[in-house]
């Protein structure tokens, strides 16, 4: 009998966490290795938030709090879900939990029967998938084509649903590829799921402040209100507000699925930090003017790494509209040989090889659920970005 179960036999560890570890490991060893793969901005903390968490610590706020959340967490979300995104949502149906990767752990965990299937657009972040097979839901992938923005089409998303469906994931602006869908965007594909009154729909918004170029966000729920009695809102501080390592995501939905959320938290983690917690209030509820300096700086970013990239032979990138990923195609690399004589077959060979000759770790599209591609974290200095994409042209002009 073994030891462990066999639900994990079907998942992986999170390939962008493995990059991120392979690359620091080079660097611990002594290799000159510029990491392009972890999805946190390189910010810090405003003060202010920083200087509410001291606070708490201070004030004793360091005790067990409700599994669902401090009050003044839930108050200041529902202020923000208002304020920001025009939708009504009392204390009571809103959720905290330990990131939003916790808060989409305990959504499947509280949802998702054997055999119920979840349509996550691919390419997708890495933890969708994994996260609804651990719990015996079958992914269902549509493939969001380059053409089309790399965002999910109304048509593609009829012939994908069936009675099984539990689930509809949509991210935007989208990890890995920056992709993010208008108003008319979104009431196509809510016009889709008005059709399908068994279908859930789970909206991550945590890159919703970092858009570009006067992109204009919008959330699902927003857009149609009809559709609010079966979505569930997911969102962070995590992106916005340089607070990666706080671990604060939050969701507001119906009570049925918030009460269940906070039932599993209960028995689980209990809670996210009381000190996070704290920090996260004065985030939401205090200066928010340096969000918009902070996107600028990105927006900066994207287009130096766009404009590089696209110089670099057989590689093409595409500009996104939000967060801080490029997802270039290397397929012009692809059947070319290394200048160490290694033939590149796909974008895991891509990336491999680029580690091995030119110290630049990025992320493989296969991660991600389509290829040809491989993904940039642009969250770094302006001359890190430069550094890498010279490499990255090197890499490609050696080839044979």
């Amino acid at each position: 009998m073994s030891l462990i179960a066999d639900r994990l036999s079907a998942i992986k560890p999170s390939p962008t966490v493995a990059v991120t570890q392979k690359a620091n490991e080079l660097k611990a060893a002594g290799h000159d290795v510029i990491g392009l793969g972890a999805g946190e901005p390189d910010f810090d903390t405003p003060a202010n938030i920083r200087e509410a968490g001291k606070k708490a610590i201070d004030e004793g706020k360091t005790r067990y709090v409700a599994p669902a959340g401090t009050p003044e967490l839930r108050k200041a979300i529902a202020a923000k879900l208002k304020r920001e995104n025009g939708l009504d949502y009392t204390p009571d149906q809103i959720t905290v939990g330990v990131g939003g990767k916790g808060t989409i752990f305990n959504a499947f965990m509280a949802t998702i029967n054997p055999g119920d299937e979840v349509i996550v657009p691919a390419p997708y972040w890495v933890s969708y998938p994994d996260i609804a097979l651990m719990f015996g839901g079958v992914p269902v992938f549509v493939e969001c084509k380059e053409e089309d923005g790399f965002k999910l089409q109304a048509a593609d998303l009829e012939k994908a649903i069936t009675p099984k469906t539990k689930w509809l994931v949509l991210n935007s602006p989208s990890n890995p590829t920056g992709a993010a869908y208008t108003w008319d965007e979104l009431k196509a594909l809510t016009d889709v799921l008005l059709k399908h009154p068994h279908v859930w729909i789970m909206s991550d918004d945590m890159y919703e402040h970092l858009v570009y170029d006067g992109f204009k966000f919008a959330t699902p729920a927003q857009v149609e209100p009809k559709l609010y009695d079966r979505t569930l809102t997911m969102n962070g501080v995590s992106k916005a507000y340089a607070m990666t390592g706080w671990r604060v995501g939050y969701a507001a939905g119906p009570l049925p699925i918030i009460k269940a959320i906070n039932m599993i938290q209960s028995q689980s983690v209990t809670h996210t930090s009381s000190v996070s917690q704290a920090a996260a209030v004065e985030a939401l509820n205090g200066p928010q003017d340096f969000i918009p300096t902070n996107a600028e700086v990105f927006k900066r970013r994207r287009d130096l790494i766009v404009g590089l990239l696209n110089q670099c032979p057989g590689i093409t990138c595409r500009t996104p509209e939000g967060a801080f990923y490029v997802y270039p195609s290397c397929a012009g690399t692809i059947g070319k040989t290394t200048a160490k004589g290694k033939v590149i077959k796909n974008d895991t060979d891509f990336v491999t090889y680029l580690l091995e000759d030119e110290g630049v770790a990025v992320v493989q599209g296969a991660a991600f659920g389509l290829s040809p591609y491989f993904r940039i974290s642009y969250a770094t200095s302006d001359a890190a970005l430069t550094k890498a994409a010279e490499r990255i042209k090197r890499f490609c002009e050696g080839l044979k």
